[in-house]
């Protein structure tokens, strides 16, 4: 039988901007990851994404691995060359993602650069009302990482989805079922909001989930703040961070959540560059013993 407790995989993303994420999956296709998900950096180069999917999932073969999900980071809102061909990736993800297998697409939701993020909601609600049907017509759901990309409230250049404020706001504008989150907690605790309760109230917008922690240095905020010159909080690969992924899971799972939680490892200070794997593969089998499911018992 099918092992119930892997409604919940484990993965990794693959950065796919500059080819050869086929080849990169390949060659890491054996080293236990359950999902991946490919990603770009504003742009896809002019990749012909229809056969960069088939070749992904040549190179994944007869493995248990899913893409559920791929990834289109950048700013859609604005109108440099840049973010045009930003907006032109989502536009190919949403109309490709089913040569990958996938049926979700997520990133940035973009912003209106340098201006309070209310005043990014007009042009949101014009790019992704209109993305939010492209999808819907093609079965794709749309997931917003909740990541400020260094933004706040008053200004920023990336995304205004960082925030629970910032998702009762643009839920607000497009109510569409198919567009939701790409959480993460580390993106939470970056700003000391607690990640756990964020579940219980918002698990049914929840469509894929990034594998990163942080760790929250309380000494240095308690004598320096969190505005001076010492670094607070540190971007970690789970198993290294704050964050009991036993208690993460447990309440996705109470919330009927299933789908991928796909690793992000390079921003960690300590299992990064040539160490990068290295801390990939600890992440990889912690939240598998954090998911449980190496044993499974037989109905009685």
């Amino acid at each position: 039988m099918s092992n119930p407790a892997k409604s919940i995989r484990v993965g990794t993303m693959v950065s796919a901007s500059k080819g050869g994420a086929d080849k990169r999956i390949g060659q890491i296709a054996d080293m236990g990851f359950e999902s991946f998900e490919p990603f770009f950096w504003q742009t896809t180069n002019g990749q012909d994404l229809a056969e960069l999917g088939k070749r992904s999932l040549d190179a994944i073969g007869d493995r248990d691995i899913t893409i559920s999900t791929l990834g289109m980071f950048g700013n859609p809102l604005e109108e440099t060359d840049i973010d045009l061909q930003t907006l032109q990736g989502w536009k190919d993800c949403i109309d490709n993602a089913h040569h990958f297998g996938a049926t979700c697409v997520a990133g940035f939701t973009g912003r209106i650069r340098g201006t309070p993020l209310t005043e990014s909601l007009p042009r949101y609600k014009q790019i992704w009302s209109e993305l939010a049907k492209r999808a819907a017509d093609k079965g794709i759901k749309i997931a917003f990482e909740n990541c400020a990309m260094d933004g706040n409230w008053a200004t920023g250049d990336w995304n205004i989805a960082h925030n629970p404020d910032a998702w009762e706001l643009i839920f607000n504008e497009t109510p569409d079922d198919n567009i939701g989150l790409e959480w993460e907690p580390c993106h939470q605790m970056v700003y000391l909001i607690e990640p756990l309760p964020q579940i219980r109230k918002w698990a049914k917008k929840i469509f894929h989930v990034h594998g990163k922690d942080a760790t929250i240095r309380w000494d240095v905020i308690k004598e320096h703040g969190i505005f001076g010159k010492e670094k607070f909080v540190f971007m970690r690969t789970p198993g290294f961070g704050d964050s009991n992924w036993t208690d993460i899971i447990s309440e996705l799972r109470l919330a009927g959540w299933s789908g991928s939680i796909d690793i992000e490892g390079w921003h960690d200070p300590v299992y990064r560059d040539v160490l990068e794997m290295t801390g990939q593969v600890y992440a990889l089998n912690y939240l598998k013993h954090a998911r449980g499911g190496d044993f499974v018992a037989d109905p009685v």
